[in-house]
């Protein structure tokens, strides 16, 4: 099997079988973004507990990439403390880049690898990780 064609799989894995999709009844961060060029909204909740990640969930629509993006994301981003979950954000800018990146956490993340050569999905991929960004930098400012 090509790579591509496993890359795909995963995507749609994630897009039809979402995890963490859903909201969090706990005290949570809740960011809303979205993508006006395509579309994309999203809302991700976090749960935040002595500056980890305990919890993560989100809803919104979108296009497979987006929203399988926001699925691959909560899971990586799960008992991470802020400064690891912003490390990942950082890999994943990097990997829509174009640069050579390895996601020991999730190896899923790097099926979203082949995005980079289309400059208009970038902004689909990285929807959810800009809402993982707002929701830490604003939890930092609180504290």
């Amino acid at each position: 099997m090509e790579l591509n064609d496993l890359y795909r799989r995963v995507i749609m894995d994630h897009y039809k079988n979402p995890r963490n999709r859903g909201t969090l009844n706990e005290e949570s961060v809740t960011i809303n973004l979205n993508n006006p060029t395509c579309g994309d909204r999203i809302s991700l909740q976090i749960q935040v507990i002595d500056g980890k990640v305990v919890d993560a969930k989100f809803t919104g629509e979108g296009c497979s990439i987006s929203m399988s993006s926001a699925s691959m994301m909560t899971e990586a981003i799960k008992g991470q403390t802020f400064e690891a979950a912003i490390h990942m954000a950082e890999k994943f800018s990097a990997l829509m880049k174009g640069e050579p990146v390895e996601f020991e956490e999730l190896e899923d993340i790097e099926a979203l690898s082949g995005v980079n050569k289309f400059p208009a999905r970038i902004k689909c991929a990285t929807l959810a990780w800009n809402a993982l960004r707002k929701g830490i930098e604003s939890e930092n400012e609180k504290q």
